[in-house]
């Protein structure tokens, strides 16, 4: 008995251990299995309102302290400006970053990656604010929903997101500022199993996070 308490004193501290090392998830990052199951299997995950790149992006551009509160600061500002400005797509403060959301029939048309003929009004009104806040990278993520091969959405995500790029590039946005990746169908944030579903994962979302230079600055502010 007395090789046997040590052993069992052994074991219970190691549970204690594990239990107090269980990583609670963001409230943006829990998942209720058992009902997102059969959801699952129509190609998303309920409560994703962005893709998982889009969501690596503001994560990565994550600074904190007093620092990220002043790249907050600015963002909000943005973010505000663009809220007033862009009636066709939806603005979201997530973290220190601003993501921007145009669905496909605001910019594209159906199956097509050239630019609509309302889709220059609505990129100009977001260029105007892009402008006034030069210190920001913007990254272009083109996504479809899954009809088709995955080739071809592939290939139609790359093509529109490229699209956008090149009309932002010649409108005087400076290019080394932008990025762009097609993203197909692979982050869907509805289901493809209806008509609507489909229509919310046919979309162009713009992650726009600061840049270095915005970084150094709020540090020098920060360090006062």
């Amino acid at each position: 008995m007395n090789t046997i308490k040590p052993f069992v004193i052994i074991v219970a501290i190691a549970a204690i251990i594990l239990a107090s090392c269980t990583t609670t998830l963001p409230s943006t990052q829990k998942r209720n299995v058992s009902s997102d199951s059969a959801a699952r299997a129509n190609g998303f995950v309920p409560g994703n309102s962005l893709g998982y790149t889009s969501m690596g992006l503001v994560r990565n551009s994550f600074m904190g302290g007093t620092t990220g509160s002043i790249i907050m600061r600015n963002m909000d500002q943005q973010a505000d400006e663009m809220k007033q400005v862009l009636s066709d797509a939806e603005v979201k403060r997530e973290g220190e970053a601003i993501v921007v959301e145009f669905k496909e029939r605001v910019l594209f048309e159906f199956d097509r990656a050239n630019l609509a003929s309302l889709a220059e009004q609505n990129l100009d009104k977001l260029i105007s604010v892009l402008k006034e806040y030069p210190d920001t990278n913007i990254e272009i993520l083109g996504h479809t929903d899954s009809k088709g091969s995955r080739k071809y959405n592939q290939n139609l995500s790359e093509k529109r997101a490229g699209a956008v790029a090149s009309y932002i590039k010649s409108n005087d946005v400076t290019a080394s500022r932008i990025s762009i990746k097609g993203l197909g169908e692979s982050e869907p944030v509805a289901t493809n199993a209806t008509v609507e579903g489909r229509a919310e994962n046919r979309r162009v979302e713009f992650v726009i996070t600061a840049n270095q230079k915005m970084i150094d600055e709020a540090n020098r502010e920060a360090n006062k």
